[in-house]
């Protein structure tokens, strides 16, 4: 995320978010969504459609007050996962990357409660992903890659997961430029028109200044969505590449 700065909430998904993490008793569990323009990577921005963040704000006195819930009940799983998960969410949609740390604490206890719950997996890569990406830390990036390899290992076809994979190499530093094209080019062969991958794909390809593949993977973006934003700047980047001299 799912899971890139960007993250993306649907208003049902937001809504629901909220009073699982105000009563911990229901949560919707489907990934948040991933939007993003060239220079983003998904995970840290907001949909313009989600309610705004003013609407959506709770104390610190709340959120400290169902953390410290958790604590004092350490062995309920449902509990653990609702509200590591919602907080994680709370903190994405606020982009307040100092709620990530005790959202991380919560859902690995969870985690080692169910080692294979996959809602669980993609939540920790999601948020050692944000960790990495807003403190430009690498150790997070691997820690994110990690647990998108197990997510993976239960649903290889999942494009979503795959690119996220990929865009851990992608933002490394230095970046691992040739397994993030292997591993975009795994989420396409599940999704051909997944955008992010083909977005991304791209400006990886621009950097490798591989100017022919980048204006294919552009082109099927295109086709894929016609009105991504990226598309401008994309076409931008290359023209740029396409006018270097060859040596």
């Amino acid at each position: 995320m799912t899971s890139k700065s960007i993250w993306i909430a649907i208003i049902a998904s937001v809504l629901s978010f909220v009073a699982g993490f105000l009563f911990a008793n229901s949560l919707n569990r489907s990934e948040l969504t991933a939007k993003q323009s060239v220079n983003e990577v998904p995970k840290s921005g907001q949909n313009s459609n989600a309610p705004a963040t003013s609407e959506l704000s709770l104390t610190s006195e709340e959120i400290q007050k169902k953390i410290a819930s958790a604590d004092e009940n350490p062995g309920n799983f449902t509990f653990q996962k609702n509200l590591g998960m919602s907080l994680y969410r709370y903190a994405a949609i606020k982009q307040d990357a100092a709620l990530l740390p005790d959202a991380l604490r919560i859902m690995e206890r969870a985690l080692a409660m169910e080692p294979a719950d996959r809602d669980l997996q993609i939540g920790i890569g999601n948020a050692y992903f944000d960790k990495g990406y807003f403190n430009k830390d690498n150790d997070s990036l691997v820690k994110s890659r990690e647990f998108y390899c197990k997510a993976l290992t239960s649903k290889p076809t999942d494009a979503d997961v795959r690119a996220d994979l990929a865009l851990t190499f992608f933002l490394y530093d230095p970046s691992d430029l040739t397994s993030a094209v292997a591993e975009f080019e795994k989420a396409l062969a599940s999704n051909p028109k997944h955008e992010r991958a083909l977005q991304f794909l791209t400006q990886t390809l621009i950097k490798q200044n591989e100017s022919a593949k980048a204006a294919a993977t552009l082109e099927k973006l295109k086709q894929a969505n016609p009105s991504n934003t990226s598309i401008g700047e994309l076409t931008s980047l290359l023209a740029g590449v396409e006018q270097i001299p060859s040596k």
